[in-house]
């Protein structure tokens, strides 16, 4: 077995940007001290996720910059890469996106949301392109949220690269009268917990998925092995790092270059 150990930041919703500043560098560390050479946040930890529920203050191109220089010298202290969800001011609107730093502390580039959910129109602008990334022997490609719960090809594009794994940075917190999950995959749970273990046993690739922690969530952060299966979830609602072994040599891609497109 090649083993390149992970870890999804499972954390509550940030308080204040500053709060989301202070608790991805304390995640950052703690990952480091449980082995992981790598560790994923939900979709737009810093500066927390926009939605009528949750005003966060407005976009600020200067705080960002100092945010991801922060948790960069987090990274680079503890030695581990770091996928964040953030967001981006540009000429195009704010973006959201996944920030990728490397175990040195610097950025190694963005992957953008390219697939806005409905609900997100008028709030954030479509992003554009796709890459992977590597931390050590891993290659990695991100898909943040909806389009990688709907959009097939944003996950089999990065598997069809190279990908071991695709993170999927999320946002999804519970609804008045919602379903309360206590077990991963039970029939009554939503759609997008099946959609997890499709994206991996379509693309032969690991699939890691990871949310904030909040009461009544209907997902929360789980790791798909590339056969399907599930291989661990974080407890529906519990803070935490969720820790998980991957077998790099078990991520062949196979299924994913497989696809001929028309």
């Amino acid at each position: 077995m090649n083993r390149f150990r992970i870890a999804l930041a499972n954390l509550r919703f940030p308080a204040s940007p500053e709060a989301s500043v202070a608790m991805a560098a304390d995640a950052v560390a703690q990952a480091a001290v449980d082995g992981a050479g790598i560790i994923c946040f939900p979709e737009c930890f810093v500066p927390g996720y926009r939605s009528p529920s949750r005003p966060i203050p407005g976009p600020d191109p200067a705080f960002l910059e100092r945010a991801w220089r922060c948790i960069g010298e987090s990274a680079a202290r503890a030695r581990i890469a770091v996928v964040l969800g953030s967001e981006r001011v540009t000429d195009s609107g704010l973006l959201i996106t996944a920030v990728v730093i490397d175990s040195s502390g610097a950025i190694a580039g963005f992957q953008d949301k390219v697939q806005l959910d409905p609900s997100e129109d008028g709030v954030y602008a479509f992003g554009a392109g796709r890459r992977t990334f590597t931390a050590g022997p891993l290659c990695f490609g991100v898909a943040i949220c909806h389009e990688g719960w709907r959009y097939p090809e944003t996950v089999r594009w990065a598997a069809r690269r190279g990908a071991h794994v695709v993170f999927h940075p999320q946002f999804h917190a519970a609804e008045p009268g919602g379903w309360r999950p206590t077990s991963y995959g039970d029939p009554r749970n939503t759609f997008h917990e099946k959609a997890v273990l499709c994206r991996a046993a379509e693309n032969t690739c690991y699939f890691a998925t990871v949310n904030y922690a909040s009461d009544g969530s209907p997902t929360t952060s789980a790791v798909a092995r590339p056969d399907g299966t599930l291989q661990c979830y974080q407890p529906y609602g519990k803070e935490g790092l969720l820790v998980a072994d991957l077998d790099l040599e078990a991520a062949t891609g196979l299924l994913a270059s497989r696809y001929k497109p028309d």
